[in-house]
């Protein structure tokens, strides 16, 4: 006698039939598809070798291209993630990326990207992370990068950016890691910058920079989840105001290589998480209070360069702090 298939094998039949039915007949969006072979038409052979095939989400027995993520959203599949570094792409920023709409994630960092950011930059309504550092990017960033209200992670660093830092980086409400550092910009830091609740490292160093940290810290309530601030390598002036200490979750404060002066406040010994504490190369002077070496976490404190009264001691070894990008891609 013939054995009768129970009700739920047959529905998980059914259902894995259904399951599979439905990947097969799943779609890239055509938006997408053009947009990457748009970009895989400007990109150096490098990449185009390992991207086989017309669909970038993959076809058949053809795997989505490296770098590529995708994402089935209803009848469709869309482009959620780009990620295409360290292969020497060489030349302009490939604008057709604006038009993945659907990106969360594009990370095109060392490479020998140039030009400018393109505007369009700004349709891309639901990126968090933007990873562009180790370029050779030109020219000043559009000021509709403050369209991007997803953006967690911000990655301009090592390129040769120019012109003032747009104050329309305070809009984007998200945003955590912001590094800046080795371009050609001036002028002033934007104060509105301390307005956002959730930034936790700020890096403006080896700039053009100008301005005091004073107005810098202008705006009540400033800075609120600060924990690294690197203003290192720029050309900032005046002292470091007592009430900086109101930023009471930093761990990381980096002046060295500026042209301040005037006296170091012990109220910074107040701030609980303070772990390095980088003074070198300005024109400090006066004692250092005793508060700053009973500090239960700080580690360095580093005062090469200035003028300090006799005895002043520095706290560790001095040592080039830095952090790579997967401490903060999380």
């Amino acid at each position: 006698m013939a054995r009768r298939l129970s009700l739920p094998a047959f529905c998980l039949c059914f259902l894995s039939f259904s399951l599979l039915n439905d990947l097969t007949l799943c779609k890239t969006l055509k938006r997408d598809v053009k947009a990457l072979n748009e970009i895989k038409a400007s990109l150096g052979w490098r990449v185009v070798y390992s991207w086989v095939g017309d669909d970038p989400c993959g076809d058949g027995d053809l795997p989505p291209w490296s770098g590529v993520t995708c994402t089935t959203q209803g009848d469709y599949r869309v482009v959620t993630k780009l990620e295409v570094y360290a292969v020497s792409i060489v030349g302009p920023f490939p604008t057709a990326v604006t038009n993945l709409l659907d990106l969360t994630r594009l990370d095109f960092h060392n490479n020998k990207l140039t030009g400018p950011v393109p505007p369009q930059i700004g349709r891309l309504k639901r990126l968090q992370i933007l990873n562009l550092r180790w370029n050779k990017l030109q020219d000043v960033i559009p000021s509709e990068i403050g369209e991007l209200k997803s953006l967690t992670h911000l990655y301009l660093s090592f390129n040769n950016f120019k012109g003032e830092i747009p104050r329309e980086l305070a809009s984007l409400p998200e945003l955590r890691y912001l590094h800046l550092q080795q371009n050609r910009f001036i002028g002033r830091i934007p104060p509105e910058l301390g307005t956002l609740q959730h930034l936790r490292h700020l890096d403006v160093g080896n700039n053009h920079l100008v301005g005091t940290i004073r107005e810098l810290i202008r705006v009540d309530g400033c800075f609120q989840s600060l924990r690294n601030l690197y203003l290192n390598d720029n050309y900032f002036t005046g002292g470091v105001p007592a009430q900086l200490a109101n930023l009471s979750n930093l761990e990381i404060l980096y002046l060295s290589h500026n042209k301040m002066s005037g006296i170091i406040p012990a109220e910074l010994a107040r701030i609980p998480r303070l772990t390095y504490l980088f003074l070198g190369y300005n024109q400090f002077s006066g004692r250092i209070s005793d508060a700053f070496y009973k500090h239960p976490l700080l580690k360095e404190m580093f005062i090469d360069g200035n003028a300090f009264r006799q005895g002043v001691k520095p706290i560790g070894f001095h040592k080039v702090l830095e952090v790579s990008d997967t401490d903060f891609l999380v």
